[in-house]
């Protein structure tokens, strides 16, 4: 900061330096990594089993051996199973099926082939984009295990977006069996660094409070507990969901559930203490809209609560959920159905309280959850027919003069694997944009003031859901979105309560285990009552955002040349500018080359990580298992910045220090100086009459430009006194 001194002399200004030295101590966040940690970034196709997400659509004879039958000579250390592959005739296939996968990341297709005793078999190997590539011919060798490796240039499918299967083939002849094992995609090196651009001129958004929501479910017993409300502060006191899921379609606000979980006054009072707001689910599936319009009273009139977001239904287009209207002409499950009924819950909730606003569940293509046909509807824009969910609602939630205020889509990552899955929550854009889409073209300019919600979302029903890897996914999911329309996120959920996976893929990052050795999976960020030994890492990832962001910062944009490092900036209504960094390789430090544009932090930063030394000191009980923090030197426009493997990162970075500066030239009566700062960064002009005495605020200024003049009126002898700028967090 400088000093400007006003002397009772006019035209003496003095002025000088006045900022100390910060502590710069060199970040080491996450440098370790334990030896039993994942060695590269390849994605297993078949190693003992099936990986990633890798489904088995072939027509050929062929199964798996156990270790006693598998060929032994030369054969790849570790491998227990192999696939035998036993054609009955000529050109049959083992066709395995992915959803679509980015091959930039990937340079070929390697696979260890054992041709038996005789040997000399024909063993094609072809892959498909948005068609089948060439194929390439192998010849399996005799007797022992031989590695292969096809590039996929060769295989037609390099750099696309969109490998969606492999099949392994015979000849045109009946050949004798043969065998393979560990089919994988291998890994291109990683760029020497990753060049990340954030420029802070560049809005993206205002960041909505939502965003950072979570599911509460009635059969969590410890809902009104001092644990929980300790849980949600340390989380920024997120939005909430009640009463949970597919219970929102059996619930009743009249007659609620009297067993071992929580009720509605035992989520008030959560909300209350935590000064959250709320998505309430009113019974669609067995209930009526008079029933929804008492829980409006209930919460909004007796109990004062003024939630806001009021969802009619949970997932009700999925077979899954229960729907009760059976008697014609209502059917279950219908998105015509549900647009009839939705109009008499829209009027008979809004009577109670027309602050409220009610969403209608969607599905995100015009032809998803297309269960019905008998009401058919015809897109004014393109004239095609679907009997898709979305289309059929809208267009007869329009005929009966009902726009909602909001649309509601439920995303979960799939079981394809933990980089699939960390990479999965780019669709975010396209999902948003999909949807606006149909409201413009079903509703017309009605469907302007009509916004997107996620009110569930999470990771696959597998480890992922436990481990590190499902952490740095809620981190990613959160910066995804940010960059979207969708004004609010809840992760799925606070309390689930977990399963046994018994036959777990062994790809798969993780080691949370029950009592009998089964890796386990959780929808919970923790079990149990919640303290410090029971949660999971998507708990300490969401413990981390709150240093990155919350409601009513502004989300700007930023650049950078390598999927596995996941870079978000917003800066903070206070003018500091964080960076969320997410290292997604498995196994490789990625150092970042950063440039940032329209913003000059100061030379020192503050880091808080979590990531692999924090996972394994929950497993092995040495070392904190909470979120590191660490000072950073060398800050500036240009720096340069190592992240370790499997880590979420915020870099908190303050603006450089603020000047006042005394133009030479003064009008008399007047004592004019500037105030030269940054855009956006609120700073505090202080003054005091002697600098043995405190400092009083002047006035706060936040600079809509570089530079901000300030005019001070002298009336008689100029009064001796100084003046300073700071900034304050």
């Amino acid at each position: 900061m400088v000093i400007i001194q006003l002397s009772s002399r006019p035209g003496i200004i003095r002025s000088w330096w006045a900022g100390g030295l910060a502590a710069a101590l060199l970040w080491s966040g996450l440098a370790s990594m334990a030896s039993a940690e994942p060695t590269n970034d390849y994605l297993l196709v078949y190693s003992q089993m099936l990986n990633n997400g890798w489904q088995d659509w072939g027509w050929v004879n062929h199964y798996a051996t156990n270790t006693s039958a598998v060929p032994t000579n030369n054969r790849p250390a570790g491998l227990t199973n192999c696939m035998v592959f036993a054609a009955s005739g000529s050109y049959q296939a083992w066709w395995l099926v992915h959803d679509p996968i980015n091959t930039s990341l990937y340079t070929n297709l390697t696979l260890w082939i054992n041709g038996g005793p005789t040997g000399g078999q024909y063993v094609g190997i072809s892959a498909q984009g948005s068609t089948w590539g060439p194929r390439v011919s192998l010849t399996a060798p005799t007797n022992q295990w031989q590695p292969f490796t096809c590039s996929l240039a060769s295989l037609g499918v390099a750099n696309i977006t969109n490998l969606g299967g492999l099949q392994i083939w015979n000849g045109g002849s009946a050949q004798p069996s043969f065998y393979l094992a560990n089919i994988t995609l291998t890994a291109n090196p990683p760029p020497a660094v990753v060049r990340v651009g954030v420029n802070v001129t560049n809005t993206v958004r205002t960041v909505p409070a939502n965003l950072f929501g979570i599911n509460q479910v009635a059969w969590d017993g410890n809902v009104n507990t001092p644990t929980s409300v300790g849980i949600l502060n340390d989380l920024g006191n997120p939005c909430l969901r009640w009463p949970g899921g597919s219970w929102g379609d059996g619930y009743h606000w009249t007659n609620e559930y009297r067993g071992w979980g929580s009720y509605s006054a035992d989520f008030i009072a959560l909300a209350t203490n935590t000064h959250a707001q709320a998505f309430i689910i009113v019974n669609y599936g067995s209930s009526d809209a008079g029933e929804a319009a008492y829980g409006v009273r209930m919460f909004n009139v007796t109990n004062h609560c003024g939630f806001k977001y009021w969802e009619v239904g949970n997932e009700v287009g999925g077979s899954w959920e229960e729907d009760n209207n059976t008697n014609a002409p209502w059917q279950p499950h219908d998105p015509w159905t549900y647009a009839m009924r939705f109009t008499d819950y829209y009027h008979q909730m809004k009577a109670v309280d027309p602050t409220i606003k009610v969403g209608a569940v969607a599905d995100i293509t015009e032809d998803g959850t297309s269960n019905y046909t008998n009401h058919p509807v015809v897109n004014p824009r393109t004239g095609v027919t679907h009997n898709g969910w979305t289309p059929v609602m809208l267009t007869y939630m329009r005929s009966n003069g009902i726009t909602p205020d909001f649309l509601i889509e439920h995303k979960y990552a799939p079981g394809d694997g933990d980089t699939a899955g960390l990479l999965y929550f780019n669709s975010w854009a396209g999902d948003a944009a999909s949807l606006r889409q149909m409201l413009t073209d079903y509703l017309g300019s009605a469907g302007t003031n009509v916004t997107l919600e996620s009110t569930e979302s999470g990771t696959a029903g597998n480890c992922t859901s436990v481990s590190l890897v499902g952490g740095l996914m809620y981190a990613d999911n959160v910066g995804q979105i940010m960059q979207t329309e969708f004004d609010s996120r809840l992760w799925w959920d606070m309390r689930n309560g977990g399963g046994a996976i018994t036959n777990s893929d062994n790809a798969l990052y993780g080691w949370r285990t029950n009592a009998s050795g089964f890796l386990v999976n959780d929808g919970g960020i923790v079990y149990n009552l919640g303290t410090p030994t029971n949660r999971y890492p998507t708990y300490y990832v969401a413990k981390l955002l709150p240093h990155f962001a919350q409601g009513g910062d502004r989300a700007v944009t930023v650049t950078n040349d390598y999927p596995l490092l996941g870079t978000y900036a917003v800066q903070r209504a206070n003018g500091a500018l964080t960076l969320l960094v997410i290292n997604k390789s498995a196994a490789t430090n990625l150092t970042a080359a950063l440039t940032v544009r329209g913003y000059v932090p100061g030379s020192t930063g503050v880091a808080y990580s979590y990531g692999m030394p924090q996972d394994n000191a929950a497993e092995t009980g040495i070392g904190s298992p909470d979120i590191a923090t660490n000072t950073l030197s060398g800050m500036g426009t240009n720096f340069n910045l190592s992240f370790p493997p499997y880590s979420a990162t915020v870099l908190s970075l303050s603006p450089s220090a603020p000047q006042l500066v005394v133009p030479k030239a003064q009008v008399p009566g007047q004592f004019v100086f500037q105030l030269w700062g940054q855009p956006g960064v609120p700073y505090v002009i202080q003054s005091t009459r002697n600098l043995n005495l405190a400092w009083y605020p002047v006035s706060t200024n936040t600079l809509a430009g570089n530079v901000l003049t300030i005019t001070n009126k002298i009336s008689g002898p100029a009064i001796p006194g100084f003046y300073r700028a700071v900034w304050q967090p």
